[in-house]
């Protein structure tokens, strides 16, 4: 659950420090004061889209902290495999907006990407917002609803990953279906491009080793001169000049004479090995010199051949491109070649796959039925208790011709709202107040499985009145009992069911706006419920707030 949470400089909140526990919280206040921002905070920590038009205005950073505690197993396992141990039972969440765009997010004080941090927020807090009840309308989510509400993603991924199975098999018994004619016709292209390859038979590397001797070659004569005149140079010597070798030989003979006569030169091992190194050079050179043979007419030979691997380039920019390119061609030479062989080898894979995905589908179908029925019994259950006790949800299930991704049915919500009307898509019959209570019907359905240990509800009593409003608070409360709630109401007489009352309001200090959240004592509940009613100061208001504050059990 959320025990603490800070918000500082986002929206109105300059500094705002909140302390929560278990049961049901509401937020009320005036339209405006703030009560969907701090929702929107929020959702913020929670990895949410965090934008700079948040940030307070004059300030140059946002940050929101939250800190969690009794996390269930499966949670903290996630954590510690992921390498964030919770310590001491509690989890520590911050995330930080510049208006520079950037945001930091941490988790237990280590700073982390965002998305990371997103993921490992999955499954701390389930948020209901005023809109979100409209996914109900779009019969492709009812599916997925199913699903999440039975615990059955892990036998969806087994159907899915059978259907992909299936699915590839088919693609590549298409690729294969090509008409007669076509086959023939690629096969003489490839056949083609293979053997032109093959003549050629380019090894890898080549290009560039004769790229390399055309150079040579082609500067054959200044090679020779540059390699003999170095020679002379270093070890032969000209006439009337002294090779380099000689001259460092006449150094190193003075230095030996003057390091045996004043021992403080050090200068002579230097010389050592100037001459030697010297020496090894020219040797190298003479090498070099000696075993150079330029062959007549190689250069004609090498041009030839460069004019042949060109030809190639337009099966690769390189040789191992050209290369490549002909494996895969001789490979589907191959596949073209030996078809029926590989049709023979696709229809026993398909019938194999297609056996995969029906017993698997089988297997999701069934569990799926099981939980319809379970759902539409609980379901019709608590939208009785929410004054719908003639309604009638059902769950409906269209079968699917072929394999595919999700399982071997679509399904769809089905609903009437009056006794003796047959149900009808959802869609199609469902008022906005049918469809709050719908949803707060689902969430109380999900709280005794979902392992989520904190609700929020934004406004889910919107488009719901009368008598039906009480019952709204009364599920609320009751969800409370095993989960944390967080309400944000205009309804008396859902916030009189809270076990502690936010009041946020807007105040003006100095030239500047902020908002408050301040926790209510009795008695300021009982006014704020009297505002509510719309009664404000009037004791009639007064009145009716106390009865709806004792009548919701707060009479103790």
């Amino acid at each position: 659950m959320l025990a603490e949470m800070h918000v500082e400089n986002f929206g109105l909140m300059e500094a705002v420090r909140l302390n929560f526990g278990r049961g049901l919280t509401v937020f009320t206040g005036e339209t405006g004061a703030g009560k969907s921002m701090l929702i929107d905070a929020l959702g913020v920590l929670l990895g949410g889209r965090a934008s700079v038009d948040l940030i307070r205005h004059g300030e140059v950073r946002a940050r929101i902290e939250g800190v969690f505690e009794n996390l269930v197993p499966e949670y903290l396992l996630r954590l510690e495999e992921a390498g964030y141990p919770v310590e001491e039972g509690q989890l520590f969440l911050s995330r930080e907006m510049n208006s520079s765009g950037k945001n930091i997010c941490r988790v237990q004080g280590r700073t982390i990407p965002l998305t990371l941090y997103r993921s490992l927020c999955v499954g701390l807090v389930d948020i209901h917002g005023q809109i979100e009840h409209l996914s109900l309308f779009r019969s492709e989510t009812h599916r997925d609803l199913l699903d999440a509400l039975g615990g059955l993603q892990d036998d969806v991924a087994l159907v899915n990953k059978a259907s992909k199975a299936y699915h590839a098999i088919l693609r590549k018994e298409r690729e294969l279906s090509l008409s007669e004619e076509e086959r023939q016709k690629r096969e003489e292209i490839l056949r083609y491009q293979i053997e032109e390859i093959d003549q050629v038979n380019p090894l890898p590397g080549e290009e560039e080793e004769l790229t390399q001797e055309k150079k040579r070659l082609s500067n054959a004569e200044r090679i020779t001169s540059l390699v003999s005149d170095a020679y002379v140079a270093l070890y032969e010597g000209s006439a009337g000049k002294l090779a380099a070798f000689d001259l460092l030989g006449q150094t190193r003979k003075s230095l030996q004479e003057l390091a045996r006569l004043d021992e403080a030169f050090e200068g002579f091992e230097q010389i050592e090995s100037i001459y030697y190194a010297t020496e090894d050079l020219a040797d190298q050179v003479r090498s070099y010199r000696d075993n150079s043979e330029f062959e007549p007419g190689r250069l004609d030979q090498i041009e030839a051949r460069l004019i042949q691997l060109n030809r190639l380039r337009k099966y690769g920019a390189i040789l191992e491109e050209v290369l490549e390119k002909r494996a895969t061609m001789f490979e589907e030479l191959d596949q073209i070649t030996h078809v029926q062989e590989q049709f023979e080898t696709i229809n026993k894979e398909k019938m194999m796959t297609r056996q995969t995905y029906e017993m698997v589908a089988k297997l999701l179908s069934q569990k799926r039925l099981d939980f319809a029925e379970r759902i539409e019994k609980g379901l019709n259950l608590e939208l009785a208790d929410l004054g719908l006790d003639r309604s009638r949800f059902e769950v409906r299930f269209t079968p699917n011709e072929e394999p595919a991704g999700g399982g071997a049915e679509m399904v769809e919500f089905y609903f009437s709202a009056n006794l003796g009307e047959p149900p009808k898509p959802l869609a199609k019959v469902a008022s906005g107040g049918e469809m709050s209570r719908l949803m707060l019907a689902l969430k109380s359905l999900l709280a005794k499985v979902e392992s989520v240990g904190t609700f929020v509800f934004d406004e889910v009593d919107s488009g719901v009145g009368g008598r039906t409003i009480h019952k709204v608070g009364e599920k609320l409360a009751k969800i409370a009992q095993n989960k944390q709630v967080f309400c944000i109401t205009h309804a008396a007489q859902v916030a009189a069911f809270a076990d502690v009352h936010y009041g946020i309001l807007k105040e003006v200090n100095g030239e500047r706006t902020r908002t408050r959240v301040d926790p209510l004592s009795e008695s300021d509940r009982i006014e704020e419920l009297a505002r509510m009613l719309g009664g404000g100061e009037d004791e009639i208001a007064r009145k009716h707030a106390h009865e709806l504050w004792q009548r919701s059990g707060h009479n103790r």
